[in-house]
């Protein structure tokens, strides 16, 4: 398949709901499934991704990326390629405890959070600047590959859509916090190649052209204080 000429774009996907996130649990690493609503939200958005025409569809190894990856690469008559890297970020200890439980024992960090530091999260897991490393690289393999004007869609987590995002757009990645809320669940962004004219100012190689875009009617959820999903 070889794309029309223009800017290749890549597609951030956030999966759809798990149990997890409706209960507040930090997830991480944590293989959580995907609850039925999340099927249900994979299967909506499927068809508006699809005509999209993806090139490639590349998903986290964690199931409920996978399984949304697959309700579009269904649609799109694609194969799901997964690559661990696109993983959501590693919150050590927080995997499997509430937003509440972790306030209590580890009130601390959060703050520090909220003042824009960039701390491991649960002690032994990672930094936003790690897994923006590790997610640009995995990025930087699928551009490499992808032909002009083509599409790839990327179906990732929270935390580390945003985090490529940041690195795509020349974003410190805390800063990136700040500016961009978090993906809803099947939510998705759209970054493109920028074009430069000839003897313009040098500026970022990508430009933003959707975030937290959707299925109408279903909104995106505004969920405050916690990360890792």
């Amino acid at each position: 398949m070889t794309g029309p000429a223009g800017p290749r774009r890549l597609v951030l996907l956030r999966h759809g709901e798990t149990a997890d996130n409706a209960a507040g649990i930090w997830q991480g690493h944590r293989d959580s499934a995907l609850s039925a609503r999340g099927e249900e939200q994979a299967r909506r958005a499927a068809p508006v991704l699809a005509a999209r025409t993806p090139y490639v569809v590349v998903s986290s190894d964690l199931q409920r990326a996978r399984r949304t990856a697959e309700a579009v690469a269904r649609v799109a008559g694609l194969p799901v390629r997964t690559d661990r890297r696109l993983r959501e970020i590693d919150v050590g200890a927080w995997s499997g405890r509430t937003s509440a439980q972790v306030r209590k024992e580890d009130a601390a960090t959060l703050e520090e959070m909220a003042r824009g530091v960039d701390v491991r999260r649960g002690g032994t897991g990672e930094t936003v600047a790690e897994v923006a490393a590790r997610t640009r690289a995995a990025a930087d393999e699928v551009l490499a590959d992808l032909p002009e004007g083509a599409v790839a869609l990327l179906v990732s987590h929270g935390v580390a859509a945003r985090a490529l995002a940041a690195s795509l757009l020349g974003l410190e990645p805390m800063l990136a916090a700040r500016m961009l809320w978090g993906l809803g669940n099947c939510h998705w962004a759209t970054v493109a190649e920028a074009r430069l004219v000839e003897g313009a100012p040098a500026g970022p190689a990508y430009r933003l052209e959707e975030w937290n875009a959707g299925v109408v009617p279903e909104p995106a959820p505004v969920v405050e204080g916690r990360d890792g999903g």
